[in-house]
């Protein structure tokens, strides 16, 4: 039934999805004996699940709910981006990717200590944990919203139950289950889109050749945006180098990702997951922008509140009992994939960043296994709480840009630190975590006060020239005033 109280069979699907998958992810886990199985999955996962992994990570709710939304309201720009996305990523994989093979890591912040020591370390960690807190807060917020329309749950409730399911099989699964679930949860997402753009085909006149039509007198099926506009978002310039340095920040710093890749067997499987998620992301992003012109065809442009809310109420009105079941699990898959990695990652950090140095058991894994499974209940309860903190704040906004424009903020200062490691031998702690506190608070004084002239696509760009140009002269300064280069902080 459309528009009504959802049907029994609806629910039916949705619960024995939910149910599967969660024990499904716990019984994965079976036989962790220590922290490198449960956040490194023993090194030996094969690169294809992590690429899919990858994928549903960094794209998954945005993608399925903000998506289609930024196309409704806009048109193809978004597109642009992602071009630049694959670019950042064949960079990271040319450049920190060896770095990272070098080392025996456990985090992404790991190759810092080598460089700069603990502290430096410490100080990244941290602001990945702040950062992606706040980001991935958004991104669980977004997913209640089909929730609370199928059941008539209010977001609180909504945000809880799927906050609540996904830690049990992140406390018990660990990076293990969080792979292989991503990549069965990044399958039934498409299938869900794929079902939505058929649907799409019978309920607007004509199907997807007026939708064309009709998209493409409007002026929106154009996807390159040549104008040297910073305050446009979607241009082509601010789409391949603000989208590069987005990704380099993202699948080169961020714990989230990095973590990933080090779970494959070598380097060269590394690179093969990493890239290969560029090229997947672009398809993904082609896919759901396309769906948000059929979207804008079906309801002829109407506003709505939260754009976030116009394929999830397409979902609920319009989809045939049984597929809209299957739909809804879909965004829960989708959902479920981001904060399970969020949560690993987040973890992850915790333990081999701050608690295992200060105690001094870097090498006690059994003891490291305790300690991250306790910080996944730790992050979990974060999580949903900043996501009920995010209701009140989000009407008028896609989740996706706000949850971007969160990362690119400080995605700057971690690049441009890692610059300096691999480029400036000069540089030592004091003169990184200058640089790093430069180009995050340039980047955050645009960002309050000139946002409408800059654009955040140009954030993660500012911010990185800025903290390595600092690095750098704080580090020839140093170098000029004392005749012994050693390590300072």
């Amino acid at each position: 039934m459309r528009g009504g109280a959802p049907a029994a069979v609806d629910l039916a699907v949705l619960i024995l999805y939910l149910a599967g998958v969660t024990l499904w992810g716990a019984w994965l886990g079976r036989g962790q004996r220590g922290g490198s199985d449960y956040f490194l999955g023993r090194r030996s996962l094969p690169w294809g699940a992590v690429m899919l992994s990858i994928v549903a990570t960094e794209t998954s709710t945005l993608t399925f709910l903000s998506i289609p939304g930024v196309a409704y309201l806009g048109g193809l720009g978004f597109l642009q981006l992602t071009f630049g996305y694959l670019l950042g990523r064949i960079t990271v994989a040319a450049t920190l990717l060896p770095a990272y093979a070098r080392g025996e890591l456990v985090t992404a912040y790991h190759l810092l200590e080598a460089r700069f020591g603990l502290g430096t370390r410490r100080f990244t960690s941290a602001i990945f944990m702040l950062t992606r807190t706040l980001a991935d807060s958004v991104r669980l917020f977004a997913t209640a919203i089909p929730l609370a329309l199928v059941t008539g749950w209010p977001y609180p409730i909504s945000i809880a139950v799927i906050g609540l399911l996904t830690v049990v099989y992140t406390y018990f699964g660990g990076i293990k289950a969080v792979i292989w679930v991503d990549a069965t949860q990044m399958g039934l997402y498409l299938i869900g889109a794929v079902a939505a753009a058929l649907a799409l085909q019978v309920l607007v006149p004509g199907g997807w050749a007026q939708v064309a039509s009709t998209a493409g007198t409007a002026g929106k099926l154009a996807v390159f945006d040549l104008s040297l506009d910073f305050g446009n978002a979607y241009t082509l310039w601010a789409g391949l180098l603000g989208g590069a340095f987005l990704s380099m920040g993202s699948h080169g710093t961020d714990q989230l990702i990095v973590q990933r890749l080090l779970t494959c067997r070598n380097l060269a499987a590394s690179r093969k997951a990493l890239v290969g998620s560029g090229f997947a992301v672009i398809v993904q992003f082609a896919l759901f922008l396309l769906l948000g012109l059929g979207l804008w065809a079906f309801y002829g442009g109407r506003g709505f509140e939260r754009p976030d809310e116009i394929f999830a109420l397409f979902i609920v009105e319009e989809i045939a009992p049984g597929l809209r079941g299957l739909l809804v699990a879909g965004i829960f898959a989708a959902a479920m994939s981001t904060l399970s990695s969020s949560i690993n990652s987040l973890a992850s950090a915790s333990a081999y960043d701050f608690w295992a140095p200060a105690r001094g058991l870097e090498r006690d894994d059994a003891r490291t296994l305790r300690i991250g499974r306790l910080f996944t209940l730790l992050w979990s309860a974060l999580l949903i709480g900043g996501a009920l903190i995010f209701i009140p704040l989000s009407r008028g906004t896609a989740a996706v840009e706000v949850a971007l424009g969160i990362a690119s903020l400080v995605y700057g200062g971690l690049l441009g630190a890692f610059a300096l490691a691999l480029f400036v031998p000069a540089a030592g702690a004091r003169q990184a975590v200058v640089g790093i506190a430069s180009g995050i608070a340039c980047v955050t004084a645009i960002w309050l006060f000139a946002r409408s002239h800059v654009a955040w696509p140009w954030y993660v760009f500012i911010g990185t020239i800025v903290t390595f140009t600092v690095g750098w002269l704080a580090a020839n300064l140093r170098a000029k005033g004392t005749s012994s280069p050693q390590q300072d902080g």
